[in-house]
């Protein structure tokens, strides 16, 4: 009997806008020793992949480490795998951005590590699988993918059949798939070396030719309790020896995902549908509905979910985070706008060699992933990994508009239906939303690179405790937060009861359509917003061509009826002073969520609110931003 092909890989990655701490703990703690015990046990060949902002930091950092794979490289105990550099999830890039990512990551393993160092596999991005990447990735010269098993199982693929190689193509170019073996991500490194050899040789018993496992390197020493596990109890020192043993006795041969597809006859032609991994498949429902799966596999029991019905009992896509979460979805179509608005200024037509590189490379890395999405592993909930996409897009958007005046686009920059009023200059970039009662979504100083509008509403989530008593479960706003969102509170609410989000207003205008008007000159552009009928308001946001922002409101008491405080709500990304005219008391509180992660329930300073309190007889406010000196 021939020995069962065993193709084994790794991707390490760290986000853009991680912590420098954070990263050397990772390379300290998990991936070199893992590394340099693989190679070391004589557990090759496998397969690597290391994502653009590693690379990066490591070139910056570490560059011994990249030393330790290029001798591996060489050696060839390691075969690299593609991906998109800046690890974006390919499917919500442009097409024209997808093949540039993948070639950013060829340049890059070519200029680190040498020409073959790759073979054009392809790790994909949390296994984000929509149709039409076959075509992109082919145009790139990307030969094979690695997706889960789970992309076939939801197509109706038996599982014993997956221990193939499949073909699907796009464009009339073929691309090759691999099926990464759930049960073998659930297997390593979490149970003894013995269980996960027997199911090996059942795979070979059964005669199967290949088992392809890859996953996140954090597994073996960076998660919580992982490398007290993997190195300290000794678990990595079992698996090298119990798979040196096998691979001795001949039953099992370690191989690239390369070899495997020379070496392994194919399983034939797949096409799959709109997939990732069942995990990131939950974390994408609605909190709701979240539940409602939840309930359905437990009635439905383990062993129905693990056979082929289970399968088909499924979450969502990951472009419904984009649909859950507001602020995801506005970084995202900012991006798509910037580098929309890069590809038409070639040079001469209105763009510098020098400001286009770097505007190109600020959007690559705004593309990656981690803070677009949220499960146990996203980072939408982790400001830092917030701020730093904006920092890019910003950085971005100041190469491709410097010593541009100030001007006014109106469009629906969102994609929700509705119409933005986008204000932009050489200075910074507004976003006004007329049907939010004229919010600020985005105030991006270019002075700063921040984007003070960068802050996560509170919403429950499925995990969540829903029959909490409003005491123990935690803060949810009514309103999506953004700057200037205009109320009339109660003379009698208290900051206290403000900060639970669980008050009613006199009066709000957080979802009220305002009709707007358009003033421009040289030094501002002011926009007009007007909400007529019981409680009419007229709000006038100033941008001036300094990059300032002010915004003065006038209202009628009578019609509001003289009870409670006028109170427009600023939630704050950074500190920034507040100019009120005539003075005011203002509300304070620190916005604070709480989320999922590896290690728990979290609880997250997202920003800060603050809101001015004028007495309804005033008539008239005015709030100018006044920003921290760079």
């Amino acid at each position: 009997m021939e020995p069962l092909r065993f193709a084994f890989g790794v991707h390490i990655h760290q986000p853009v806008g991680n912590f420098d701490h954070v990263v050397e703990q990772h390379v300290r703690e998990a991936y070199r020793p893992f590394l340099e015990r693989l190679a070391a046990g004589g557990f090759t060949p496998f397969s690597l992949h290391i994502s653009g902002p590693l690379l990066e930091w490591l070139e910056a950092h570490d560059r011994a480490f990249l030393d330790l794979v290029a001798l591996m490289v060489a050696e060839r105990q390691v075969e690299l795998l593609l991906s998109g550099f800046d690890e974006p999830i390919l499917a919500s890039l442009p097409r024209q951005d997808r093949v540039e990512q993948i070639g950013w990551m060829r340049e890059a393993i070519g200029r680190l590590f040498g020409a073959g160092a790759e073979t054009g596999g392809l790790w994909l991005t949390e296994r984000v699988w929509e149709p039409d990447l076959a075509a992109d990735l082919a145009a790139a010269g990307v030969r094979y993918a690695l997706v889960d098993d789970r992309h076939f199982l939801v197509a109706g693929f038996p599982r014993a059949k997956l221990h193939s190689p499949f073909w699907t193509d796009g464009g009339g170019e073929p691309l090759a798939l691999f099926s990464i073996d759930e049960r073998l991500r659930y297997l390593v490194p979490f149970k003894p070396p013995a269980e996960i050899l027997a199911y090996l040789e059942q795979l070979r018993a059964a005669g199967h030719r290949l088992a392809v496992l890859a996953d996140d390197g954090e597994k073996f020493g960076g998660w919580p309790g992982t490398r007290e596990w993997v190195f300290e109890r000794g678990w990595l020192d079992q698996f090298l020896e119990v798979m040196r043993g096998a691979v001795g006795r001949g039953e099992i041969k370690l191989v690239t995902c390369s070899q495997a597809l020379a070496e392994v006859p194919s399983g034939g032609v797949a096409y799959l549908p709109s997939a990732s991994y069942s995990e990131m498949e939950r974390w994408a429902l609605p909190p709701e509905s979240a539940r409602r799966l939840a309930h359905l596999e437990r009635e439905l029991g383990e062993q129905r979910m693990a056979g082929p019905e289970g399968a088909l009992v499924r979450g969502t896509h990951w472009r419904s985070f984009l649909a859950r979460y507001p602020e995801s979805n506005r970084m995202h179509k900012k991006m798509l706008a910037l580098s929309a608005l890069h590809r038409t200024l070639a040079p001469g037509r209105g763009g510098r060699q020098a400001d286009l590189v770097a505007a190109r490379r600020a959007i690559g890395r705004a593309q990656c992933n981690d803070a677009y999405w949220h499960g146990v592993f996203g980072g939408l909930y982790l400001p830092h990994l917030r701020a730093a996409l904006w920092r890019s897009l910003a950085t971005a958007e100041l190469a491709l508009r410097r010593d541009q005046r100030l001007e006014v686009q109106v469009l629906d920059l969102d994609h929700d239906g509705h119409e933005e009023i986008w204000v932009h200059s050489g200075r910074c970039s507004v976003v006004i939303a007329p049907d939010r009662g004229g919010a600020v979504e985005e105030y991006t100083a270019f002075a700063t690179l921040t984007n003070y509008a960068d802050v996560l509403t509170r919403r429950p989530e499925a995990y969540h405790e829903p029959d909490a008593t409003p005491a123990e479960r935690p803060a949810y706003d009514a309103d999506e937060r953004a700057l200037f969102v205009d109320r009339v509170l109660p003379a009698e609410l208290t900051v206290e009861a403000y900060a639970t989000g669980g008050y009613g207003s006199v009066v709000s205008w957080a979802r009220t359509a305002m009709r707007y008007r358009i003033e421009t000159g040289v030094a501002a552009v002011e926009v007009v917003l007007e909400a007529t009928g019981g409680a009419p308001l007229e709000k006038r946001i100033r941008v001036g061509a300094d990059g300032t922002i002010a915004v003065a409101y006038r209202w009628d008491a009578g019609a509001l009826g003289h009870a409670g405080r006028f109170a427009p709500e600023l939630s704050l990304a950074a500190p920034v002073d507040l100019v009120l005219e005539p003075r005011a008391e203002s509300w304070r509180f620190a916005i604070e969520t709480v989320a999922k992660s590896e290690r728990g329930l979290e609880r997250t300073r997202q920003g800060e609110s603050v809101t001015p309190l004028w007495p309804l007889d005033a008539g008239a406010a005015r709030i100018a931003l006044k920003l921290p000196t760079p």
